[in-house]
């Protein structure tokens, strides 16, 4: 399917073609069931089969242990912003929880967790600072964790590992023991970079992501939580968003999203295929490198983020002459690649790469880049 165009969207995002396939030839019956997995049950031998076999094998690419639960859920990254203090606040009494606020999104997730408890800002990014003799715009870099003030009686901390609109990316997940905050549990969220690079998965009490970046179709949310953190719901909490009363049915609490988490399961499938994590994270590597050494070389194109924080999966870029934006992006459709408009709270452009789209696609992205400037610089 080489004719297909160049899909930089940062989600819903481009799947590998092999799943697409995969679906498309199993869509009208399943294995010989005779059923759509559309159709099915879900509380039916068949798609507990494959809900068995998607969550098996994201637990070997995460590396988990069973000290974590793995929940296929519903509602996004958003609808975690409320379940996740909605369970945890209530953890040790206090009613606290602590934020980094490094972006758009970890903003949204403190500021939706002030309607359940005492949440604060125990770090932001959002002041220009000089890092490494690099003069820094708000929300390009991420704060070091050694300047975190963590409460010691927070429930828990939270912060996103990956900002999809600006492009900044924390990956170095700290420990909280080496920090003098051993007992504050870490929650990610993971939307944007989970699954593109091996993540130390026992640093942290709990992870969150969309599925629709790199997992899966939109419509299933995954959740790893330590099984130690459920139980402690407030009151307030819907049942069907209680973790531990869904952990307990193992995702079947209610109806889940069952031709989603199908499709994540072949995408999970795909991705022991390409030899696992670590084998990913090089092809990200190669792709980042590959857009940001020309980025950099160019007079004609920025990143500001800073270096240390640039993201493997998202990469924001402006023209230097912005008025020439509209005209890139117009080219740029017309060269089939497509959706790279940036967010409209920060404009420009952002090639979402993430694990299904080929170092070929960046490729092509860079040439059209080169030629535009060479027309146009």
């Amino acid at each position: 399917m080489s004719n297909r165009p160049w899909n930089f969207s940062a989600g819903p995002s481009v799947l590998p073609v092999e799943v697409l396939q995969t679906a498309a030839q199993e869509m009208l019956d399943w294995h010989g069931s005779g059923m759509s997995v559309m159709e099915m049950s879900h509380r039916g031998k068949q798609f507990m089969q494959i809900c068995s076999e998607a969550e098996a094998d994201l637990r070997s690419l995460l590396g988990l242990s069973d000290e974590f639960a793995v929940l296929f859920t519903t509602g996004g990254a958003i609808g975690q912003n409320a379940i996740v203090p909605l369970n945890l606040m209530g953890r040790n009494g206090a009613g606290k929880a602590d934020y980094i606020v490094s972006g758009s999104w970890s903003k949204k997730s403190w500021q939706e967790a002030q309607r359940y408890g005492d949440a604060q800002v125990a770090a932001s990014s959002g002041q220009a600072v000089e890092l490494d003799g690099q003069a820094c715009e708000a929300w390009t870099w991420f704060p070091d964790p050694a300047t975190w003030n963590v409460r010691a009686d927070a429930a828990y901390l939270h912060y996103c590992s990956n900002e999809t609109i600006g492009g900044v990316e924390f990956a170095d997940w700290p420990d909280m023991a080496q920090l003098g905050k051993g007992d504050v549990p870490v929650v990610v969220d993971a939307s944007s970079n989970i699954l593109s690079r091996p993540m130390d998965y026992s640093r942290i009490g709990m992870a969150y992501a969309g599925a629709q970046k790199n997992a899966g179709p939109a419509g299933v949310t995954l959740v790893v939580v330590r099984r130690d953190l459920l139980g402690h719901a407030l009151p307030i909490c819907p049942s069907a968003f209680d973790y531990a009363q869904v952990a307990q049915a193992g995702s079947m609490y209610n109806t889940p999203p069952t031709y989603a988490i199908y499709v994540a399961g072949l995408v999970f499938r795909w991705l022991r295929e390409q030899g696992g994590v670590a084998a990913i994270e090089q092809r990200n590597i190669a792709k980042s490198k590959l857009l940001y050494d020309f980025i950099d070389q160019s007079g004609f194109y920025v990143n500001r983020v800073h270096s240390r924080f640039r993201s493997r999966m998202n990469v924001p870029f402006q023209l230097v002459d912005e008025s020439l934006t509209d005209a890139f992006l117009k080219q740029a459709g017309e060269a089939q690649l497509l959706q790279l408009k940036g967010h409209k709270s920060v404009g420009g452009m952002r090639a979402s790469i993430y694990n299904a789209l080929p170092l070929q696609a960046v490729q092509a992205l860079v040439d059209f880049m080169r030629d535009f400037e060479k027309r146009h610089g």
